[in-house]
């Protein structure tokens, strides 16, 4: 069985969590003690050097890097729409927003509940522009499409959905992005879908 090393309040892992439930795929979870410095032991580096959560393990495969993990879990046990394999273009558009959730996204929204909802100090004036201009432009994505790659939902939507989702932590208001707001209502819609504390939820707006 699939062991997943975990986070409860991580977005990153909740991404992993989320696929793993839309695809139907069981799995383990073991939550890591940060307060403990679980993340540093040498049983933990040995599978992550950098001593960060999500950690996959999948038999004699380890994973680590949460858009890493989604690719894996895609092609090993999703269909080929996940990962557009059939599609150069789409395939290549895909990672690229695999990049602006290891960027924008980590920089941005989650910069931001960084600082909101744990206390860490960071450059907020940089964090607010930086999540505004990517709010900006996956608004515009959205109003020309259901979703951020081809017709049908991809691990591109995954990779970024937590941190959007979590924008109540942030401090942010989804109210200027509607077509925003209707692409979270899509994926919180999925058969399998599993949501965490702190997400914008449309079942309750």
């Amino acid at each position: 069985m699939i062991t997943l090393y975990d986070l409860a309040p991580s977005g990153n892992c909740h991404k992993v969590r989320l696929l793993l439930s839309l695809l139907g795929v069981h799995y383990h979870s073991c939550p890591v003690n940060l307060v403990d410095s679980e993340h540093k032991s040498v049983q933990f580096l040995h599978m992550n050097p950098f001593g960060q959560v999500p950690v996959l393990v999948d038999g004699d495969v380890i994973l680590r890097d949460s858009q890493a993990i989604l690719v894996y879990l895609a092609k090993q046990y999703g269909d080929h729409g996940w990962l557009a394999t059939n599609d150069p273009k789409a395939m290549a558009q895909v990672m690229a927003w695999l990049s602006t959730a290891a960027n924008e996204v980590a920089r941005g929204p989650n910069d931001l509940r960084l600082h909101y909802k744990f206390g860490r100090q960071l450059d907020l004036v940089a964090a607010e522009q930086i999540t505004q201009r990517l709010y900006s432009i996956v608004e515009q994505q959205l109003q020309d499409s259901d979703w951020l790659v081809g017709d049908h939902i991809t691990i591109a939507d995954i990779a970024v959905y937590p941190y959007i989702a979590l924008s109540p932590e942030s401090k942010i208001s989804l109210a200027p992005y509607p077509a925003l707001i209707k692409w979270v209502g899509r994926i919180q819609a999925l058969p399998g879908y599993v949501g965490m504390p702190g997400m914008y939820c449309i079942a309750e707006k």
